[in-house]
């Protein structure tokens, strides 16, 4: 039997280690791993346009499956394509790891063709970025990698030099057992004790969360009604937390919406669950706060806290609720639960009339169809800008849709690239990508991808012909806008020449229609709306506060936009307040 290279044993790893594909662009210093994936039949190479959108795929893949995914770049301009979609990926808590493939190893150091220095480049969006210069670090060099990346959520790096992939592997140790998944984090008893004596003392408490309570909805839900808190969201924390939730407020920050704001500065102790919000200029200075999160590093670096719990939300509040005296009086809950559903009704006045035959369309309305039409266990990726607006007030979550997006990176053209990652974990899933004019075509030659594949995405392209965000930030800023007006083809019949289903939508009453027909489509499809880009109101003063950082008082005003099916659950809440 012929000796294992070490880019054979590379390759065997990551299959031990529950990794199914590879997504990359072939090239030199690359090709042994890729000529060892197509020996390999537990494991694909999934050849992408551009290396962004390898790590943009991986990224979404992870956060789909829970699981290890991988990216792999060629030597210098190759791997250093990767490290955008590495950033969102590391900040979305992604596991992912990296393949960053390097020049001959005889020539690093001497301004070799190609050279950069990838074990230092990624060290800012890895929680590990090493370099293999010798056959026998691999092995455990790449497992200590693989621990990295699932055990602390987030990316890791390998630098492999091409001629170091080539060389004959060491002799076969044997094989370590791999981390594959993260346990559950318990608080310590004291920091229980300390939270339980703060939540009696207290009269009124509300609840923020982000992403830190997937898959503790129940246990949140449970402890809302034991100690009648309101509860609000940011972004990340809409797909876990926002359905079948009785003491729903709504969402504070940038896309805010409803009371989340009212209540979080309005109780007396505001807890913090799994969430790293990053506006502290939406967090109360004057309540008490205490903060539950399993990463430590992240307690109190947005806010001042009054007590830091490092654990799991799930296993906190398991063992939080019972200790907890159950509280009876309700005022302050329904007092947010009437200032949230009032809110709403105010804002979404303006986008029920006839926006169904407003031309150019209304996004809004875009999305309030898409909405209905798209599957109940539907995946939505979603660009940043104006994109992240209708996915957070229009998308109804239910426990079984996903809602992915560059929520804490906030980089452009994410929702393509995610798109690819998400469908390739189950094809009969339907998979919608939310793309703005502008972010899908900065990445559009990964169209052509969906196209070689044969992937079902649906491309959903909001097209308003402008960086739409950019736009709305100078004009909040007092600035007329400037190069934020994007000239687009016809992107439906692009998608035509590519190959794919195509169809292009200008007036309302074609909407409904056309996207069901894209949705029927067995293969990839895109629905090119044209958009009305002065959808959103600004507000009719100015401030100095209003800046392009969308201090506090921008953002209740500017984006007073629609909201949807929200709008009903809030009613449905209000009706449940008892009457005295």
């Amino acid at each position: 039997m012929a000796k294992q290279n070490v880019a054979e044993q590379f390759v065997d790893i990551l299959v031990r280690a529950g990794v199914k594909r590879l997504y990359g662009v072939v090239g030199d210093s690359l090709n042994p791993v890729v000529d060892a994936i197509r020996r390999t039949a537990a494991i694909d190479w999934i050849h992408v346009r551009h290396e962004e959108t390898a790590a943009f795929a991986a990224g979404a893949e992870a956060q789909i499956t829970g699981s290890l995914a991988a990216c792999a770049g060629s030597c210098g301009p190759g791997n250093l394509h990767l490290i955008n979609g590495l950033y969102d990926a590391h900040r979305s808590m992604a596991p992912v790891l990296a393949l960053a493939s390097h020049i001959p190893s005889g020539e690093i150091g001497l301004g070799y063709f190609q050279e950069t220095h990838p074990e230092q480049l990624f060290r800012e969006c890895s929680h590990y970025s090493e370099m293999i210069s010798n056959p026998k670090q691999m092995p455990r060099l790449l497992q200590t990698a693989i621990q990295h990346a699932v055990g602390q959520g987030g990316v890791s790096v390998v630098t492999l030099p091409g001629d170091i992939a080539d060389q004959p592997a060491p002799d076969k140790a044997a094989e370590s057992a791999l981390v594959t998944s993260r346990p559950t984090v318990r608080p310590g008893d004291s920091e229980i004790d300390k939270l339980v004596r703060m939540i009696d003392a207290a009269d009124k408490v509300t609840l923020f969360c982000g992403s830190g309570t997937a898959g503790a909805h129940a246990e949140v839900m449970e402890f809302a009604e034991r100690i009648k808190s309101p509860v609000g969201h940011a972004l990340r924390g809409k797909e876990w937390i926002q359905y079948d939730n009785p003491f729903d407020v709504g969402m504070s920050g940038l896309l805010g919406y409803g009371a989340a704001y009212e209540a979080t500065h309005e109780c007396d102790l505001l807890i913090l669950l799994g969430t790293d919000f990053p506006y502290n200029a939406f967090l109360p200075d004057d309540v008490q706060i205490a903060q539950v999160d399993v990463r430590p590093e992240r307690l109190g670096r947005r806010s001042k806290l009054d007590l830091a719990v490092w654990g799991d939300v799930r296993e906190t509040l398991r063992c939080l609720t019972p200790r907890v005296q159950p509280k009876t009086n309700r005022r302050f809950l329904d007092k947010m639960l009437k200032k949230h559903a009032d809110a709403l009704e105010g804002v979404v006045k303006a986008y029920t009339r006839k926006v169904d035959k407003h031309i150019p369309i209304h996004p809004e309305y875009v999305a309030a169809v898409l909405d209905e039409l798209a599957d109940e266990n539907a995946v939505f990726t979603v660009d940043t800008g104006m994109c992240n607006v209708w996915a957070a007030r229009y998308l109804s979550p239910n426990g079984r849709r996903r809602i992915i997006g560059s929520f804490s990176h906030g980089s452009m053209a994410n929702a393509l690239p995610q798109a690819i990652g998400a469908q390739f974990t189950d094809r009969d899933r339907q998979v919608v990508s939310m793309s703005g004019d502008g972010g899908f075509s900065m990445l559009m030659g990964d169209f052509l991808t969906l196209v070689q594949y044969d992937l079902p995405v649906k491309v959903v392209l909001f097209n308003n012909s402008s960086l739409g965000m950019v736009e709305l930030e100078m004009l909040v800023a007092g600035l007329p806008s400037y190069g934020t007006a994007n000239h687009n083809p016809d992107f439906a019949a692009v998608a035509r020449a590519c190959g794919a289903y195509g169809v292009r939508v200008t007036k309302p009453k074609q909407l409904a229609g056309a996207l069901k027909d894209a949705f029927s489509h067995r293969g990839p499809a895109l629905v090119d709306i044209v958009t009305d880009p002065n959808a959103l109101s600004i507000p009719p003063k100015i401030s100095a506060e209003m800046v392009t950082g969308f201090a506090l008082s921008a953002s209740k005003m500017v984006l007073d936009g629609g909201v949807g099916k929200m709008v009903q659950m809030a009613r449905s809440n209000l009706r449940n307040v008892p009457r005295p």
